[in-house]
């Protein structure tokens, strides 16, 4: 007599192998090696950030997202003609400002007539007359690691010019801004 199929309640155990534990582990483990080398890249190569305010026009405008290289500087120093971001003296509570560098350490600074002079040259950054000379009305020379930044928007810029600001210190730079999102279609733009 046949057995009939009907309904079983014993079922095989399925076992795991060796070979599909191993797989599992190396999907983990690639997985974290991935996470922690996006973290370290982001944490020293970049980082976003807005703009905030028109200082910077018309290189930069207000909310505009940047792009900065914060390991350019960890090589290099900045040059003039750098747009960077900084904390002013390190202020943690405030947002990043973004400047260009116009002196670098060893530079004489004066604003005399309207005119910004770097080593008694007329800088070719600023083109239009600068109507507050601020701290630079007297002559100063830069010392090691600072650096006279001033916005591109001269005249409606918080910068080294200001007694709260002054020269910028090395250690307050974060980066140098590498690129910006522009609006509409154009989409990325490398800054100049």
């Amino acid at each position: 007599m046949a057995r009939s199929k009907g309904l079983s309640f014993y079922k095989r155990r399925k076992k795991i192998s060796a070979a599909l534990v191993r797989e599992i582990f190396s999907w983990i483990f690639e997985i974290c090696v991935a996470i922690f080398i996006a973290a370290v890249g982001n944490y020293f190569f970049g980082m976003t950030t807005n703009v905030v305010g028109v200082s910077m026009e018309s290189t930069l405008y207000n909310s505009q997202q940047i792009f900065v290289n914060r390991l350019s500087y960890v090589f290099f120093s900045p040059k003039k003609g750098d747009v960077v971001i900084f904390l002013p003296n390190g202020n943690e509570n405030t947002h990043y400002y973004v400047k260009r560098v116009l002196a670098v350490p060893g530079d004489t600074v004066l604003i005399a007539d309207g005119v910004l002079y770097v080593n008694g040259e007329e800088s070719e950054w600023v083109t239009e007359k600068v109507l507050d000379a601020g701290i630079a009305s007297n002559e100063l020379t830069l010392g090691s690691g600072e650096y006279f930044c001033l916005g591109d928007n001269v005249n409606n810029s918080e910068d080294s010019r200001s007694a709260n600001i002054g020269p910028v210190k090395e250690v307050d730079i974060v980066g140098k801004v590498w690129f910006h999102l522009r609006s509409g279609e154009d989409g990325i733009g490398f800054v100049k």
